[in-house]
């Protein structure tokens, strides 16, 4: 693990051993107490937390697997290394692969889970069983028992497993992560580095916590002590409720240093309930695609303050289109809840149930609207590109005019063709851009074009230069463009007319 980077918390067998000092990373003595209700929590919940073992079947490459690692002359390690590779060889001083080089092995790997219905049911991380041969279940008491798997999310990390229960078990339920309150204890219980039935406990540092680790982000942080093995174990609260599912650290060692994420029960349990109805996830789809709205563009649509989803392209076959929601327009709220930015509305609009009608708030030329949308379902993107080859037009006259640092012209077979811009893209194509202005910064190129200015339709040079006069005359400082690449993707960039 390199420094400062995230990683998933499922330990893999053969890690060094830890030396535990007597303080935290964070400066806390060992001994400090934590509310007394901390050893009831852990006595009343370890019994439904279960250690995960996984095993998985590799090829080993170019003699790695039996290969013998390079030590210095004279190294300590060197007898009992040459020793342990010569014991590993097969008849003849070959590898057990033979002829044919080594053989397939076995690689394990733990982590944890917990059971949430007495049948056998049990919540993990995607990440703790992903590309596993075998599943195994181990209680409490070392009971181990081999699992299925029911289904997996990984766009939330989440896995359900289920087991055959050889006597009854303990299970535990899910609390409201929406009722956390920043500074409230947690308790962590899991299989750090294989310490099965581990018990550490913290507060909440920080809710809705984006850490760009995926579409869905909003984990619990958490300070209680997560370490490699404590992957896919819960987060529970003082009532002894799961809250959380610890997934991912933040560390430039492996070990724990007080920052620790967990999914929060409000997307854990419409997951795997989801997953245990239909072994997958049938999330909401808008159809729209969406970006922030930075105070630039804010400044030009005249939304203060700055909040929302800006929709940048309406799906032809999506639910947005028939609701006569449009490029341009910003979403505020969804089905009753505010939208401060992309990523809230991307999380509500997946958590809600497909076909579900519901009133979409948006801003439309600074006024409020509310229109009805029936929700579709979201499908994993199609990646299918069909090459079309067509003869080259002979090369016709290209008459180009400057504006906001632009080499601007109107759309013509022969640019069409040179920056392959499809039939369906309108606008005033961008021929060349001045390496030092504005619309270089904000990532406008040679072959995009622009469909709009000021949320008018534009169709020369001429055209956008009379829009950027006029909003000079009245003051603007910046002016939208609703710009598209070659595929017809379209995006919103507000450019300095100054």
């Amino acid at each position: 693990m390199t420094a400062a980077t995230i990683a998933p918390t499922r330990l893999r067998l053969g890690l060094a051993a830890l030396a535990f000092g007597a303080f935290s990373a964070l400066g806390t003595p060992a001994h400090a107490r934590g509310p007394d209700g901390i050893a009831d929590v852990a006595e009343k919940v370890i019994d439904a937390v279960v250690n995960i073992s996984t095993s998985q079947t590799v090829e080993a490459k170019g003699g790695g697997g039996n290969a013998m690692p390079q030590l210095p002359p004279g190294s300590p390690f060197e007898e009992f290394f040459d020793d342990f590779f010569k014991n590993r060889k097969g008849p003849g001083g070959g590898s057990k692969g033979g002829e044919n080089g080594p053989a397939p092995r076995k690689t394990n790997s733990l982590g944890s889970g917990f059971i949430i219905d007495t049948s056998g049911v049990v919540v993990t991380n995607n990440h703790v069983i992903a590309d596993a041969d075998e599943i195994n279940v181990i209680l409490n008491d070392g009971t181990k028992i081999k699992a299925d798997l029911v289904g997996v999310d990984k766009k939330t990390d989440l896995a359900v497993l289920k087991f055959k229960p050889p006597k009854p078990l303990v299970s535990v339920k899910f609390g409201d992560s929406d009722k956390l309150r920043l500074g409230d204890w947690v308790v962590a219980i899991g299989n750090p580095f294989s310490l099965g039935g581990t018990v550490t406990a913290g507060i909440v540092s920080a809710k809705n916590r984006d850490i760009s680790s995926g579409p869905y982000d909003s984990y619990i942080q958490t300070d209680a002590s997560i370490n490699r093995g404590n992957s896919g174990g819960p987060l529970f609260n003082l009532d002894g409720d799961v809250i959380g599912v610890n997934t991912l650290i933040i560390s430039p060692s492996g070990g724990s240093i007080g920052i620790g994420f967990a999914v929060p029960s409000k997307t854990v349990a419409g997951v795997v309930d989801q997953l245990r109805q239909f072994g997958e996830l049938r999330r909401g789809w808008l159809g729209v695609r969406i970006q922030s709205v930075t105070d630039e563009i804010a400044e030009s649509l005249n939304i203060k303050p700055p909040r929302g989803a800006l929709v940048a392209g309406v799906d032809d076959k999506g639910p947005a289109k028939p609701a006569g929601i449009e490029p341009g327009d910003v979403v505020v709220k969804f089905d009753g809840k505010d939208v401060k930015d992309p990523k809230d509305l991307s999380r509500v609009v997946a958590d809600t149930a497909v076909g579900k009608e519901v009133d979409v708030v948006i801003i439309r030329k600074s006024q409020e609207e509310t229109k009805k949308v029936t929700l579709g379902r979201l499908q994993d993107p199609e990646k299918v590109q069909a090459a079309v080859k067509t003869d080259e037009p002979p090369p016709e006259k290209t008459v180009t005019q400057k504006a906001l640092g632009l080499d601007l012209a109107a759309l013509s077979k022969d640019l069409r063709t040179r920056y392959k811009i499809k039939d369906s893209v309108k606008g005033v194509v961008v021929t060349n851009v001045d390496a030092n202005s504005d619309a270089a910064e904000k990532r406008i190129s040679a072959g995009d074009v622009i469909v709009e200015v000021a949320q008018e339709a534009v169709s020369s040079g001429a055209d956008i230069q009379k829009r950027v006069d006029q909003l000079k005359k009245d003051g603007k400082k910046s002016v939208l463009l609703l710009v598209s690449n070659a595929d017809g993707e379209l995006r919103f960039v507000a450019l300095s007319v100054q």
